[in-house]
């Protein structure tokens, strides 16, 4: 009995509690797997260079496969047959707008714009459409804004076809839901750059290579906002619609698309923004256009006429967003009691009319005397910040003075301590993140991933390219941290800065090299600058929304016990905004990702160097291995910064 009893009274064997949180448990499996590992790998593989045994040389066989395709492009039945097809009828199309936006001159196609704009936007959006296209000619850049235009027309409608009808089949259909995700979640985090080779080595270079990648490129925005739409369609409305015997098809035309409209015009809007950013970036494989102009101004360092070219592109992003954000909330609605067929009528007679009178009047062309040259005072402009700030301020230096600092400071070591961590303990690293924040699958998926570029004979520009990403990536966090948080706890600071981010965030990723190469010149340095403006607008949305989305009730709490502002803050605020924030580090990884890759344009180096190596020499097996390496970069590192939300009980 009195066995029992001390039995009873001894308190029961339990795990600690902290040995039952689930990423004590995977840490402490880490510490176990790395204890048995280490030792093993350390004494087989003690360089920290990727070991020459374990590469692949696939320069052969992509130039082989290069070499056949270029010279069957002209005979084989593939390309004559279907691939050849396509090429012509996206020249055909292209060709077609691009004359009817030539034939309709400046007057028609600004009386076009405004007309569109005033009926989706409203008047005072039709002003402004106006006043950007007719900037765009006074800069003298009619002519390449009309070829940009030409070719984003039918960029956007192909990309809307092709995303509708994947957006289609993934939202009717489970099964091909699960197998496009994957597909669509790797094609979303992929620089833009990865996704010129691949069309090049199949299309050459020129205008049918810029569109598909253009299509490719756009795309996936618009599949799955369908797919979501389609998915989150009211279960109560689909009840009665099915109630009253509604077959397959009347029940998609007359519930689901209708309560989708709203994923569908967003769907619209991402994909025109991410088609006239990507448009741009073709200009690498010929588009020609604003980009084409931006890109050989940036090979001259140019900064004068960069900025002419450049302009026409933020404002042609600034338009198409505000018209097309703005068609989601009026479009299908009568306004001032006009119906759409009377008002376009009225429209297209409007137009004929501005063209014609241009024509009467003998100005069908931009007049060569209402230009505005800007490039002159621009480069005068860059000349006096070259003598003055790059290096001639006293105490603090120059712009010049900060790039070398950062390169030298902060660029070299992580560079340098990248390349002299051995290659299996960067596995293992990788491999941890991935595993702490998601499953075993994404540790997996992300250490596969790595492994895959050291197996392309790239690790050591890979390091290069993922020092600069750590870099600009902390950098980001910092000022987008504090600035988020700044905008959650002011109204006024948020609405000041509410139009400066929605500028950034529409500004195609090619933009952003301008200033940059104005104010600290070329090198590694201007292109990490340039990914942290680039990537900051996104990082301080979602940090600011997160903060302001914690529950008010939990606030009050923390304020009734006295807790001050920071301590609500760092106590209350922080943790519960935690997905958010981790949404934000993805989302900033990613973005900058995409522009540390275009900086290789303007001395960034390491695989975005060799892409645009690639492309200008026609070494497409040095290009595509750079593409793969950084599709495979860009997915570990997506995969290292996945939230948490993707997290099951199962996989973890």
């Amino acid at each position: 009995m009195a066995t029992t009893t001390a039995s009873a009274s001894r308190p029961a064997l339990s795990v600690p509690a902290v040995l039952r949180h689930p990423a004590v448990r995977k840490l402490l499996a880490l510490a176990v797997l790395a204890a048995v590992l280490v030792p093993f790998a350390a004494a087989r593989w003690s360089s920290g260079s990727w070991p020459q045994a374990l590469t692949v040389d696939l320069s052969k066989p992509l130039g082989s496969a290069s070499d056949w395709i270029i010279d069957n492009r002209d005979s084989h039945p593939l390309f004559l047959y279907f691939f050849g097809y396509i090429s012509e009828a996206v020249v055909v199309s292209v060709r077609a707008v691009y004359l009817f936006l030539l034939a309709a001159g400046w007057a028609g196609v600004t009386a076009l714009g405004a007309a569109v704009a005033w009926r989706v936007a409203g008047a005072r959006l039709a002003l402004g459409t106006a006043a950007a296209l007719l900037a765009c000619a006074a800069l003298g850049m009619w002519v390449p804004t009309m070829q940009t235009l030409a070719l984003m027309v039918v960029a956007v409608l192909a990309s809307v076809v092709v995303g509708a009808l994947l957006g289609l089949a993934a939202g009717l259909s489970d099964r091909m839901d699960r197998a496009l995700r994957p597909v669509l979640d790797t094609m979303q985090v992929l620089p833009a750059f990865a996704y010129l080779l691949p069309v090049v080595l199949v299309f050459g270079i020129g205008v049918p290579a810029a569109v598909l990648a253009t299509v490719v490129y756009a795309a996936p925005p618009m599949a799955r906002l369908t797919a979501l739409g389609l998915r989150g369609a009211d279960k109560e409305v689909l009840e009665a619609v099915d109630s009253l015997g509604a077959t397959a098809r009347q029940r998609l035309l007359t519930a689901r698309l209708p309560l989708a409209r709203k994923e569908l015009l967003l769907g619209l809007n991402q994909t025109i923004m991410m088609a006239l950013s990507m448009a741009v970036i073709a200009s690498v494989i010929g588009a020609g256009g604003l980009g084409d102009r931006v890109y050989q101004a940036l090979a001259s360092v140019d900064v004068g006429a960069a900025l002419a070219a450049g302009i026409p592109i933020v404002l042609l992003a600034v338009v198409l967003d505000r018209v097309t954000a703005a068609a989601g909330e009026r479009i299908g609605q009568e306004r001032h009691g006009v119906r759409a067929l009377p008002y376009a009528a009225a429209a297209a007679v409007a137009v004929a009319a501005a063209a014609l009178a241009a024509r009467l009047t003998g100005r069908p062309d931009w007049p060569a005397g209402w230009t505005v040259g800007i490039a002159e005072p621009v480069d005068r402009a860059v000349d006096w910040m070259t003598a003055h700030l790059y290096s001639g301020v006293p105490y603090v230096g120059g712009t010049a003075d900060w790039a070398g600092r950062f390169t030298t400071w902060v660029l070299d070591p992580v560079r340098s301590g990248l390349q002299w961590l051995p290659w299996w303990s960067v596995l293992l690293i990788v491999a941890a993140l991935a595993w702490l924040i998601g499953t075993w699958r994404t540790a997996l998926t992300a250490a596969c991933a790595m492994a895959a570029i050291g197996v392309l004979g790239v690790w050591k520009p890979s390091l290069d390219t993922l020092s600069q990403v750590l870099a600009a990536v902390a950098v980001t966090l910092v000022l987008g941290f504090a600035t988020g948080i700044a905008a959650a706890r002011s109204d006024r600071f948020e609405k000041l800065l509410r139009p400066v981010l929605d500028v950034f965030q529409t500004m195609p990723q090619f933009v952003y090299l301008i200033p940059v190469v104005a104010l600290f010149g070329v090198g590694r340095a201007p292109a990490v600058a340039a990914a942290v403006v680039y990537a900051l607008p996104a990082v301080v949305r979602i940090t600011a929304q997160g903060l302001r989305q914690v529950d008010p009730a939990a606030l009050e709490s923390a304020r009734s016990l006295g807790a001050t502002g920071a301590q609500q803050l760092r106590q209350v605020q922080l943790p519960l905004a935690r997905p958010a924030l981790l949404l934000a580090v993805n989302q900033g990884v990613v973005l900058v990702l995409a522009v540390v890759i275009i900086g290789g344009l303007v001395g960034g180096g390491a695989l975005g160097y060799d892409v645009v190596f690639g492309l200008a020499q026609g070494d497409l097996a040095t290009g595509l291995v750079a593409g793969i390496a950084i599709v495979c970069l860009g997915l570990t590192l997506d995969r290292v910064t996945q939230p948490t939300r993707r997290r099951t009980g199962k996989g973890a």
